[in-house]
């Protein structure tokens, strides 16, 4: 892995990957907003950094200067030839998250119905005995690690569902999702878990084909748009992306929020003792402790807000700043389990809002349920330490507890 140096002026040379962003961004927000809320930097690419609500939600819905073809946070596999695999093209990428009009359109339309509300109701008994499950696992023995043993093993298990793949692959998912999404500067892990993916997901193709179920993967394979069916390459891209994008975006979030309870001892009182706060309180953890961070690409030289941005620059949309921006959010630095108006960006904002917010919703709400039933006094272990990745997903990775 490449050596990256340490950070030394945050409004001109930031990196979303240096320790100390990773630990504790929020501090480094509080600055950019006040003296350059637009940062820049040059380290693997240009790339500009919004710090403020007004800004991020802006150029989220400006796709005519701010493309979503590369949304990478950090430039590497997406901003060089692609492997030549042996199987469809994968010149479309992940749509729809990767991509314009009209392609971004329809692919998400097909996506939709499959995230639901109604659909989703019909995942909570999957998900709930998930949860119960889990918890068996570990709730007699006083301790257990918040983030590996329960949060990261539910969203990819819901998806595996969602998706008709095996379930027993989902440590393997997981494995590969990781590789992805928290090893930027080591490209072997990058292109380890992409092939991962790409490769199994080409195998499941044509299983799919041979034995249709009720499931999105076959859905795919049987659509006809303008009365043509899909192109394989756009088959692999939808799949890979509802399992990269449901999986270490959600268990984050789940683990953050247990974080946050297991160090806030009166908000967690406070959701055990009213439970029927659960759904506003759901709302506030996605705000306070959002985890994904997009990015834009520049198509053509623009000046926008006085910085001077070029074709090919990236925009990441801080997503999670924007949630902690004090114009928009009082005391946007307190989790508050009742704050009535919560007009976060958690889950993004424009043509791009994700289009899996509703089972995220579910998953987190029901996975906090579970726990504090069975669990309801915890806190970090005693000399534990917590390990948070960062960049385009932040949450913790390690987060032992004690009950």
């Amino acid at each position: 892995m490449t050596h990256i140096a340490a950070v030394e002026d945050w409004a001109t040379d930031f990196d979303v990957l240096d320790p100390r962003y990773v630990t504790d961004p929020f501090s480094i927000w509080d600055d950019l907003r006040q003296t350059c809320p637009i940062a820049h930097t040059d380290r693997r690419k240009s790339s500009w950094l919004p710090t403020r609500y007004e800004d991020v939600t802006a150029i989220a819905h400006d796709i005519e200067h701010f493309s979503s073809l590369k949304v990478a946070v950090i430039p590497g596999d997406e901003d060089e030839d692609p492997e030549n695999f042996d199987g469809p093209n994968l010149e479309y990428g992940l749509p729809p998250i990767s991509s314009d009009p009209p392609l971004h359109t329809w692919t998400r339309r097909l996506l939709l119905p499959w995230f639901s509300h109604k659909r989703v109701d019909g995942y909570v008994p999957l998900t709930r005995d998930l949860c119960r499950r889990l918890v068996d696992g570990f709730a007699e023995s006083g301790h257990a690690d918040a983030a590996a043993d329960y949060a990261q093993q539910i969203p990819v298990r819901v998806i595996a569902h969602i998706l008709g793949v095996s379930p027993d692959l989902s440590d393997t998912f997981t494995s590969w999702v990781r590789d992805v999404l928290e090893f930027a500067d080591d490209a072997e892990r990058r292109q380890r878990g992409a092939e991962g993916l790409l490769n199994y997901f080409l195998g499941q193709l044509e299983e799919s084909r041979q034995h249709p179920g009720d499931d999105l993967l076959s859905e795919l394979l049987t659509t006809k748009v303008e009365g043509e069916p899909l192109d394989d390459g756009i088959v692999l891209g939808m799949a890979a992306l509802a399992l990269i994008a449901g999986v270490d975006t959600t268990w984050s979030a789940i683990g953050s929020s247990l974080w946050h309870l297991a160090t806030h001892p009166d908000d967690r009182k406070r959701l055990v003792a009213e439970p029927e706060l659960m759904p506003t309180a759901v709302e506030e953890l996605l705000r306070a402790y959002s985890p994904v961070t997009m990015a834009r690409e520049v198509t053509a030289d623009i000046e926008y807000a006085g910085c001077p941005m070029k074709a090919g620059d990236k925009v990441l949309m801080n997503f999670p700043a924007a949630n902690r921006d004090p114009e928009v959010f009082e005391h946007p630095d307190e989790v508050q389990l009742d704050r009535a108006h919560n007009r976060h960006v958690a889950f993004g904002s424009g043509i791009h809002r994700c289009a899996g917010s509703n089972l995220a919703r579910m998953e987190l709400q029901v996975a906090l349920e579970e726990w504090l039933a069975r669990i309801p006094d915890f806190s970090l272990a005693g000399g534990a330490e917590v390990t948070w990745a960062g960049g385009q997903v932040r949450g913790p990775r390690i987060c032992p507890v004690v009950f």
